[in-house]
């Protein structure tokens, strides 16, 4: 087969700051698909793409190009409205537990496709699967059923659904191009627009536990996305939330699974719970249904959904969640208030425990990670806990509080208390 261009010319093109054209970047997504575009090629490209940037139709050409390499899903057979959400991901983050079936239980359906953590942010699949018999990889007919019978469904996503973003994430990982805007933005959307729901929102994190740490970035991020959903006929929002300190008190797969129960049950943190209602009140309303999620959380509907969607997986909601073997809890050394936390070194801590991965073929463990007895604002007194580490391996206590100890739990007057960002920062419609 002779290729219609070079990969050579499109890498110098982008170098060079020109646009590249449709047929161009069709080919070159296609070509890197099928191994007619080496990595070091594509390696090559990614990098001017990072340094130069791409403007909005490069970028809409993009994403195009990852969509057509694989399948589309179609939910026409779902009579409900269909809503989706994607978080960048942060400590603590496990909206998307308590969110789906709350959602569901208020009348639309949730088809949403998840990943794996690696580094310092949860994979909400590896949470999932620290409750016993759950399953993450479904088939498409396996996804539909469920979605017809129980509303929601958290599963992986097949291989086909955009294998062109599979191969480049990974190349992206390795050459230092992963926080290029165009391809977080094309990447994310590409496997959201493929997926097929008509509403998204976005839940794009910024704060220094997030992937995203500066607000202006976060921000463009944000637009980029909604702009694209919404050239692919999605109606799409995004929210920029704070991940400058951890979401809820519990950082690790089954504890994490844990406090998303207690949400279900009308508990949980008060920072978790209100996350959970602005977003659920965004999806609601992008596909217009105007039930009142709050009712459906505080009456036992969303829990009873929950149990419907994890049956449905396979899973046993009667079985007891995981447990570390081995605890260790940190206590205050003087009395006063909480007066900082810094979200990424606990996200590293708990990693270090064993609740996430370096690399992905990596194995978790389902019960390490770490439970806060305290957050800032809160008063402490000298010798009360501030936090447990779990894990399965004590000789990891020692890496996880090297962790802690770049950015340490700080307790002085509550006038020393430093700025934290609002919960719910900025909305992008």
């Amino acid at each position: 087969m002779v290729e219609p261009f070079s990969a050579v010319d499109v890498i110098i093109a982008k170098r060079q700051k020109q646009e590249l054209s449709k047929p161009q970047i069709d080919w070159v997504i296609d070509a890197y698909t099928r191994g007619a575009v080496a990595d070091e090629q594509m390696a090559a490209l990614a990098m001017a793409i990072l340094l130069n940037g791409m403007n909005q139709l490069e970028i809409v050409q993009w994403t195009n190009a990852m969509i057509n390499s694989g399948e589309r899903m179609d939910f026409s057979d779902i009579t409900i409205p269909t809503v989706d959400k994607h978080s960048t991901g942060g400590v603590g983050d496990k909206i998307t537990l308590p969110l789906a079936p709350l959602v569901a239980a208020c009348g639309a359906a949730v088809p949403q496709l998840s990943g794996r953590g690696l580094g310092h942010t949860g994979g909400t699949l590896d949470k999932m699967e620290s409750i016993k018999g759950w399953r993450a990889d479904l088939t498409n007919e396996e996804m539909h059923t469920i979605l017809r019978d129980v509303g929601a469904v958290i599963c992986a996503a097949g291989p086909g659904l955009a294998p062109a973003d599979k191969k480049l994430y990974a190349l992206r990982d390795v050459t230092g191009t992963v926080e290029a805007i165009p391809l977080i933005a094309s990447s994310i959307m590409s496997k959201k627009i493929a997926e097929g729901a008509s509403g998204l929102i976005l839940d794009v994190k910024t704060g220094n536990g997030a992937f995203m740490s500066d607000p202006a970035m976060a921000r463009e991020l944000a637009q980029t996305m909604v702009n694209l959903g919404k050239d692919a006929g999605v109606n799409t929002r995004a929210l920029i939330t704070a991940m400058d300190v951890p979401l809820g008190l519990a950082i690790g797969n089954a504890l994490e699974v844990q406090e998303s129960i207690e949400v279900l049950q009308g508990g949980g943190p008060a920072d978790v719970r209100e996350l959970t209602l602005t977003l659920a009140r965004e999806m609601l309303e992008i596909v217009g249904i105007s039930t009142d999620p709050e009712e459906k959380l505080d009456n036992g509907q969303a829990f009873d959904t929950w149990k419907a969607m994890v049956a449905a997986q396979g899973g046993d909601n009667d079985a007891p969640l995981p447990r570390a073997k081995h605890e260790h809890t940190i206590t205050a050394s003087k009395d006063g208030t909480v007066t900082s936390m810094n979200a990424l070194a606990v996200g590293i801590a708990a990693w270090r425990l064993g609740a996430g991965r370096a690399r992905k073929e990596d194995q978790v463990s389902a019960g390490a990670g770490i439970l806060l007895h305290k957050k800032p604002g809160d008063h402490v007194s000298i010798g009360e806990p501030l936090f447990t580490m779990l894990t399965d391996e004590e000789v990891r206590f020692e890496l996880a509080e090297q962790a802690l100890a770049q950015a340490p739990i700080t307790i002085g007057e509550r006038s020393e208390m430093m700025t934290q960002l609002p919960l719910i920062i900025e909305r992008i419609s």
